[in-house]
């Protein structure tokens, strides 16, 4: 019985049952004990060790989804960003548009949080396993840049689209020649009514066309964008001065 035993514990050691093993002594105490019945036990366990892999799971996603920070819409301050619809925002968090390949598209000035939130939507959708990836506007444009120049762009087009959601970030900061453009449009044209995809930007859609350098691009780019999505206008002010706000109010009162 005892060598049994050991052999069991070496099994579960082997088979990287680690929740069943670490938890084993206890359950075999309550079935000694007529606490719980043999079927109730090996549930439970068996129970405990799924939750972890879902739990392991879910951390590779959020780890591959590449978030520039973990921030859920419980760190968001709504209160500062009256202009919101926090419910609006907070339906995100239940995925629904995931299943209509629907697009959202956060558009206000720096620092107002779209990035926040953004982040946020991929967080919730990463920890559902779907496939998620955040990355810059800049740093997207230079990957495809270098996969065109090493005759692999195809690749690089096929492995951005092929995600559930895609969130771009940061579109406008920075202006895009004609051949980026294009390569964009591209990558956008390819995931049109297939996946989803998150935009933000501090430019207004009327000044798109100065963005991408061709007003055709930026029309086409926008049309496959905004064909099936939601448009999230932030006009309040920029978190990253709350706090300075916050301390020249207090000097006055």
């Amino acid at each position: 019985m005892y060598n049994n035993y050991i052999k069991l514990i070496n099994n579960l050691d082997s088979l990287n049952l680690l929740q069943i093993k670490n938890n084993l002594d206890k359950y075999l105490d309550f079935i000694n004990e007529d606490k719980k019945s043999v079927i109730d036990s090996f549930y439970e366990l068996t129970t405990l060790e799924m939750d972890l892999k879902q739990e392991r799971a879910m951390n590779a996603c959020v780890r591959v989804a590449n978030l520039p920070f973990i921030k859920s819409f419980n760190d968001f301050d709504f209160s500062f960003q009256p202009t919101i619809n926090k419910d609006k925002i907070l339906d995100f968090s239940h995925l629904r548009f995931l299943e209509h390949n629907e697009n959202i598209l956060f558009v206000g000035s720096p620092g107002v949080g779209k990035t926040h939130l953004a982040s946020s939507i991929g967080l919730e959708a990463a920890k559902f396993r779907t496939s998620t990836y955040f990355i810059s506007c800049n740093d997207l444009i230079l990957n495809l840049k270098k996969a065109h120049l090493e005759n692999r762009l195809e690749a690089r087009l096929k492995h951005y689209a092929k995600y559930k959601l895609l969130i771009i970030d940061e579109v406008g900061y920075l202006p895009i020649d004609i051949q980026s453009s294009n390569m964009l449009f591209q990558l956008i044209s390819r995931r049109y009514e297939k996946n989803c995809t998150i935009i933000t930007t501090n430019k207004p859609f009327s000044k798109w066309n100065e963005i991408f350098g061709d007003t055709i691009v930026a029309n086409a780019i926008l049309d496959r964008l905004l064909h099936h999505s939601h448009v999230i206008n932030i006009t309040g002010r920029s978190y990253r001065i709350k706090d300075k706000i916050k301390q020249s109010e207090s000097k006055i009162n």
